[in-house]
């Protein structure tokens, strides 16, 4: 399809201007984050990409590696210092991931790459989210970032699928830079907010 073509066209040329314009940034982030936490700079995780494929993803570390007296990680909202909540306010985190647009394992805007444990809990229709790239940001994003429930973020996911459009891609851009500018919808421990996708469907299937 043509506006594929074009989508993929727009995804190389503005990632690269992108990443010109932020190196400034990126390079104070990494200083930061090196002097703060140390190495590694990046964070590498693998979610599942187009067709249930994986990818793996970057993005600039946030958290130290701090355990409790059991040796298990701490939440997330006590690994994040200083330096961690601003990068994520700003979603100076994400910007790696241009990379991965480079690459081709994400577009621009599209459906949220998620974790493999989840791959087993979406619904027949909400594995259309899988008939496009990922996105590093998407239509479920602009409606809440974190703060949307899983029933209604994977709702968004098809509903972008099925809807796609140029003019969407360009809504969903000028919306995420707002939204990114107000540091709206940005939590630093999602996990304090709501139940991973796994655990929350499992506790539905329990009370059923």
């Amino acid at each position: 399809m043509a506006q594929r073509r074009v989508k993929r066209l727009l995804d190389i040329v503005l990632a690269l201007l992108i990443l010109i314009v932020s190196l400034p940034v990126l390079v104070v982030a990494v200083l930061l984050v090196r002097i703060q936490l140390g190495a590694p700079i990046l964070f590498r995780q693998e979610r599942t990409g187009q067709g249930q494929l994986p990818v793996r993803i970057f993005k600039i570390r946030t958290m130290s590696d701090e355990r409790d007296a059991a040796g298990n990680l701490l939440p997330d909202g006590l690994r994040c210092g200083l330096v961690g909540r601003m990068l994520r306010r700003l979603s100076i985190d994400e910007l790696p991931q241009l990379v991965n647009v480079l690459r081709g394992d994400l577009s621009l805007i599209g459906p949220r790459p998620l974790l493999p444990r989840y791959d087993a809990w979406y619904t027949e229709r909400e594995r259309r989210r899988f008939d496009m790239r990922p996105g590093i940001t998407g239509l479920a994003q602009i409606h809440g970032r974190n703060s949307v429930v899983w029933d209604k973020r994977l709702a968004l996911d098809v509903q972008y699928v099925e809807q796609w459009s140029l003019w969407m891609d360009l809504r969903i851009l000028v919306a995420t830079v707002t939204m990114v500018v107000s540091g709206r919808g940005v939590a630093v421990d999602p996990s304090a907010e709501m139940l991973d996708l796994d655990k929350e469907r499992k506790l539905k299937c329990i009370s059923t």
